[in-house]
């Protein structure tokens, strides 16, 4: 019988993907239940909780864990993380606690997200990072607030007067464009598997969240110069050695012409999942073999270049119609279900032969798609 693996996230749709790639049975608990993930999941639990609130499931996630493996057929090998757990390293340490970890330990999480830590860690390996406080800044208009263990970029306003709320934190504004390196790591050094470019989607409420990613094809330009991404891998590296991190991870970056930031460390498999896991060797293969303390060597950046995007819903859908999704779109929403405004509807991929090209498809896409949503929804 094939070995079946425990994927616990926010949206579980692209590591189970991804364990189905690498010839694995996933078992998956998320938020979402979308359609694909369904179709995926060998067996399948739903998990209470908010889109980006940091802490999937809470008791409940033990639970539906333990369901999950009640109905394995043999012991999976153990549970993969994907966001949704960056502000509960302790919630980590009980499902440690019941089935094998692939992937960061709590400890390393706990370094990693909380600010002050990672602040001070930037501090003492030399990495630049912007500057983080809790009490009221002079000058608000140069701070952002961000909620700890945040992810997707919806939990990060603009800072106000006062002190910053509980739960949360200010980071100095810096300048600069947004990328990602994405690497894998054992706990002693990485390996980098690309250096993504990235966007936001922002709305009214939530002008810095997360939209999509990029990585260029093997013969394109860098989209930064050379020199900055050797400082990046660099201070990443010196972060892994420091802090043990293991598996798939990326570190959020903002580069500008005279400089680069470390903003966050993502220490679980992250967005880019679909658009980095096209190598001849499945991503989620080298996850475990790097959690467990090895480092599989990496394959060849694919030639061409690939991009994903989230398509947040610009209306209630209520219900989802029973829409004809073309091959391109992943996290489907079922049939009946209700998707609210602003919220994650979809995701968008496309491929070219090269960064232009890619994007053009994939605004078209989502162009093309969300006509046809609309379309569906009109009477007569």
């Amino acid at each position: 019988m094939t070995d079946a693996i425990l994927i616990a996230a926010q949206s579980g749709r692209a590591l189970a993907q991804a364990a189905r790639r690498a010839g694995l049975r996933p078992l998956v608990a998320d938020l979402f239940g979308d359609a694909d993930t369904l179709e995926l999941a060998e067996a399948y639990r739903p998990l209470p909780g908010r889109f980006g609130s940091g802490r999937v499931g809470g008791s409940a996630l033990l639970d539906a864990l333990d369901d999950l493996t009640a109905e394995a057929g043999r012991r999976p090998v153990g549970v993969v993380l994907g966001s949704g757990f960056e502000g509960a390293p302790d919630l980590m340490g009980g499902i440690a606690a019941r089935h094998r970890l692939l992937g960061a330990a709590p400890a390393s999480v706990a370094a990693l997200k909380d600010p002050f830590r990672l602040a001070a860690l930037c501090v003492e390996l030399a990495i630049p990072h912007p500057a983080v406080a809790v009490e009221p800044r002079p000058d608000p208009a140069n701070w952002l607030c961000k909620r700890v263990g945040g992810s997707g970029g919806s939990h990060i306003r603009r800072a106000g007067r006062g002190r910053a709320p509980p739960g949360a934190y200010f980071q100095a504004r810096v300048p600069g464009r947004p990328h990602a390196l994405n690497f894998l790591s054992d706990g002693r050094e990485i390996r980098v598997l690309a250096l993504t470019e990235q966007w936001c989607a922002p709305s009214p409420l939530r002008p810095f969240r997360y939209a999509g990613a990029l990585a260029r094809g093997a013969a394109e330009a860098p989209p930064v110069q050379p020199a900055i991404a050797a400082e990046i891998a660099g201070a990443v590296a010196r972060l892994v050695a420091r802090t043990g991190l293991r598996g798939l991870a990326s570190a959020d970056c903002l580069v500008a012409e005279t400089g680069w930031w470390l903003t966050e460390i993502n220490p679980r498999p992250g967005a880019t999942l679909d658009v980095l896991d096209r190598r001849a060797t499945p991503l989620l293969l080298a996850h475990l073999a790097a959690s467990r303390g090895g480092m599989p060597p990496v394959d060849s950046q694919p030639v061409d270049a690939a991009a994903a995007e989230i398509c947040y819903a610009d209306r209630d859908l209520a219900p989802v119609p029973a829409h004809a999704w073309p091959d391109h779109v992943r996290d489907r929403p079922r049939a009946g279900t209700t998707v609210r405004r602003d919220a994650p509807l979809c995701t968008v991929l496309a491929t070219g032969a090269d960064a232009a090209a890619t994007r053009e498809t994939l605004r078209a896409r989502a162009t093309a798609l969300r006509t046809a949503l609309a379309q569906e929804e009109a009477p007569g």
